[in-house]
């Protein structure tokens, strides 16, 4: 079997390309494997499968055929140990699963690309786009008020700190199922000594989470809250204080 070199470069650009847009989504929401990882997976599963379907043919004597499926494994179980460093656990939260599964699925493109099926690959992406941006809103729709939330607040280490937080939740009906406060830390621009505070919520229907947020915000010495594993409100800017 050959390839012409027209063919190899245009399926590692398609492998860039369709990587890269799956990136740029991770990459958009401060995930720790975002734009340039996912080009690399997936240029980098693309030159494996055409040198495992192509790269072999020549050095092989008559009778013999080579197997690009054993290489195409060997990619998706090496890919499995890059998503587990993706993936966070915290306080008992495990942040990172949804880019642990792009970096899979983008193996996936790349090899699909790298072989030649240009429409597989194309189609997965989109699927993973339709995923990852209409879904996400569709879930915040249907599942938000019906399952236990997670509420972190940053602030400043303060007497009475954790009462005013209780008491704006308890105001607006939301039940704290569990909370746990970590241990202070210094931080090193203010020299303020910043607490983190989990919550696990459960929210009354019709509630207004961007005045939640804002009221929560206002409180004295807020300085970050994320929500559901996102950051709605920071003081920050690249784990600086501005």
């Amino acid at each position: 079997m050959f390839i012409e070199a027209w063919e190899i470069a245009a399926r590692l650009i398609l492998s860039v390309v369709l990587g890269g847009v799956i990136g740029f989504e991770r990459e958009r929401h401060n995930r720790p494997a975002g734009f340039r990882t996912h080009i690399l997976v997936c240029s980098g599963s693309a030159l494996i499968m055409m040198v495992s379907a192509y790269g072999f043919t020549g050095q092989m004597g008559e009778g013999f055929l080579a197997d690009p499926g054993r290489i195409a494994a060997g990619v998706v179980t090496g890919i499995g140990f890059l998503g587990a460093g993706t993936i966070l656990q915290q306080r008992g939260s495990v942040r990172g699963l949804t880019t642990a599964a792009t970096i899979w699925v983008v193996s996936g493109v790349g090899l699909a690309a790298g072989i030649g099926f240009y429409l597989g690959a194309t189609l997965t992406t989109v699927f993973v786009l339709i995923s990852l941006l209409l879904l996400r809103k569709a879930e915040a729709v249907f599942f938000s008020r019906s399952r236990l939330n997670n509420l972190r607040i940053r602030a400043v280490d303060q007497p009475g700190l954790l009462g005013r937080i209780g008491a704006e939740l308890g105001e607006r009906m939301i039940n704290i199922r569990k909370s746990e406060l970590g241990d202070p830390d210094k931080d090193e621009k203010s020299g303020e000594k910043i607490i983190t505070i989990d919550f696990l919520v459960e929210m009354p229907s019709g509630l207004q989470l961007s005045e939640l947020f804002d009221a929560l915000y206002d409180l004295d010495g807020i300085r970050e809250i994320v929500w559901r594993n996102e950051v709605v409100r920071s003081d920050y800017a690249d784990g600086q204080i501005l």
